[in-house]
Parts: C-alpha cells; sequence; structure tokens
C-alpha cells in the first residue's frame, strides 16, 4: 500500500511526486509513456523561470531526476478505473491493480482532431500534431498549420527551421496566440496566413499528402491548396476515460477541482492539463502539482493515515 499514487508523469505529476515523496511518503508514479507528458512534444521553453531557454524534452530529464532523487517509485501501465475503498483508492491497470491511501490524477490531455476526411488516411504520412516530433522530415516543403492559438503559432515558427514555407489556416481574421508570439509570426518571412478558413478535405496519393481542400467560412468558397503536410492544433480533449466511471469528471470530460486540488472523491486530487481551467502551461502544472503534493499529505494526517505502508 502506498501512500501516494499518481498518475501520470507530466510537470504537474511529477511535481506532486517530489512534494509528497519529500515529506517521506511513499509514492508511486504510473505513466505509459516517456516521463514529461507534452514537454517531450515541444520545442523552446523560453517562459520557464530559471531558464532563458531550453528545450522541453531537457526540461522533462531533469524534473524527472529531481523526482526520483527522493524515492519515488516507477511503473509503467494504462489505467483503467479507480475504485474508492475508502480509507484507500485502487488504481486498476490493464495487466495488474495497485493500491494507495491517496491518489493524484495528471493524466493531462491530447491534441484534438479535425475530424475531416483524409485526416486519418495521412496520419504518419503527411498528418502530424508534433512538429518537434516530425519537423525534421518536411524539409524543403509547404506546410499548412491549423489553429490560431499558442501551440499552433509556436510550431508554425518551429517548423520554418525545415520548411520552405509555412501557412497558417485559421477560422478566423485574427489569432488568438499571445501578442509576442504572433509578432514573431508576422515577422517570420516563411508564414503566411489563409484567415477566415477551414480545412475540409486533406488530400495525397498512395505515398504521402499532397494538399488540402479549404473552405472560406464567410463566401463557402473552397479551394485547393498544394502542401507537402499538415499540423493540426485545433485544441485539446482530457485523458480522462479511466476516470468517468468514479463520477470524477464533468459533462466535457474535464475534472474539476477545488484550489486544493481536491476532487470530489475524498483523498483522490487532480493536477495539471486534465483539470477545467483555462491556462494551461508548465508554470501552472507544476504549481499546481505542488498544491497537490502538499494537501496529500495533510490529508493523510488529519485521517490519521501516516502509518508506515506496507508496499
Amino acid at each position: 500500500m502506498y501512500d501516494v499514487i499518481v498518475i501520470g508523469a507530466g510537470p504537474a505529476g511529477m511535481t506532486a511526486a517530489l512534494y509528497a515523496s519529500r515529506s517521506n511518503l511513499s509514492v508511486l508514479m504510473i505513466e505509459r509513456g516517456a516521463p514529461g507528458g507534452q514537454m517531450n512534444n515541444t520545442a523552446e521553453v523560453e517562459n520557464y523561470p530559471g531558464f532563458e531557454t531550453i528545450m522541453g524534452p531537457e526540461l522533462a530529464y531533469k524534473m524527472f531526476e529531481g523526482v526520483t532523487k527522493f524515492g519515488t517509485e516507477n511503473a509503467y501501465g494504462i489505467v483503467t478505473d479507480i475504485i474508492d475503498h475508502g480509507t484507500h483508492k485502487e488504481v486498476v491497470c490493464e495487466d495488474k491493480s495497485y493500491e494507495g491511501k491517496t491518489v493524484v490524477l495528471a493524466t493531462g490531455c491530447v491534441h484534438r482532431k479535425l475530424g475531416v476526411k483524409g485526416e486519418e488516411e495521412f496520419s504518419g504520412r503527411g498528418v502530424s500534431y508534433c512538429a518537434v516530433c516530425d519537423g525534421a522530415f518536411f524539409r524543403n516543403k509547404k506546410l499548412l498549420v491549423v489553429g490560431g492559438g499558442d501551440s499552433a503559432v509556436e510550431e508554425a515558427i518551429y517548423l520554418t527551421r525545415f520548411a520552405s514555407e509555412i501557412v497558417i489556416v485559421h477560422r478566423r481574421d485574427e489569432l488568438r496566440a499571445q501578442k509576442i508570439i504572433q509578432d514573431r509570426a508576422f515577422a517570420n518571412e516563411k508564414i503566411s496566413f489563409l484567415w477566415d478558413s477551414v480545412l475540409e478535405e486533406i488530400t495525397g496519393n498512395e505515398m504521402a499528402v499532397t494538399g488540402a481542400k479549404v473552405r472560406n467560412v464567410k463566401t463557402d468558397e473552397v479551394s485547393e491548396v498544394e502542401a507537402g503536410g499538415v499540423f493540426i492544433y485545433v485544441g485539446l480533449d482530457p485523458l480522462s476515460e479511466p476516470f468517468k466511471k468514479a463520477g470524477l469528471t464533468n459533462a466535457a470530460g474535464w475534472v474539476e477541482t477545488d484550489n486544493d486540488m481536491r476532487t470530489s472523491m475524498p483523498g483522490v486530487f487532480a493536477v495539471g492539463d486534465l483539470r477545467e481551467k483555462t491556462l494551461r502551461q508548465i508554470t501552472t502544472a507544476v504549481g499546481e502539482g505542488g498544491i497537490a503534493g502538499q494537501q496529500v499529505y495533510l490529508y493523510l494526517e488529519e485521517n490519521n493515515l501516516t502509518e508506515a505502508p506496507t508496499v
């Protein structure tokens, strides 16, 4: 029996594990992939205090080093359910279950898909959701980037390292990204814009993407645009399916918490991009993880659950 089980090893989950383990609690962190979450898909991080700039995977590695230093155990697993047994919780994975007195949910979210014709067909053959992962495969090609928020514009700027031309396709007539990011995009000679436009279809041959059909939302005019790849950044969906049966999510799938990261189930906390909130950044994830790590300790103290665990 662990004092704390953290589900997810992004910045929020790792910080929660760090704070809990530094309080001399036994901590298990379950992750279905490489530690770091979305940081592993991020190029340069320029808004994390202490670093003028740092690559996302490098920051993830540094965080993971700090977590393991204080005794956090790690396990690979795909969580399918969480069961409340009162004084402890059971975290059910595909191959085994773990028991913990408290649980921190930190599974994050994933990029939303457009759902247009050709998107699934050409996934991995020209359709991507990660510039850092796939940008180098598109050297000297014209690319479409779909979206107008921070992620879309930042990734478009990153892709100019490889591509000959970037066209940002956005359904509105102005971007939603932070002004400093917008200014960089507008100043980049490789980037142009298709305003008031949405993708209707991604086209290609038996090998790869060759272009897309784009519709103007004001005129309904459909045009064909040549491109060697399409990068999509149109929103996020929570990775919360394992927690729905336990009643921990709202209608949209996000987990709601109070300011202390407590969910509707006593002893279960949620942090990071899984939460219902407006700002999803590494800094906010780390802050929430710190709060949850401290609140876990207080919960165990208040409920007289701090006896030595049996692991």
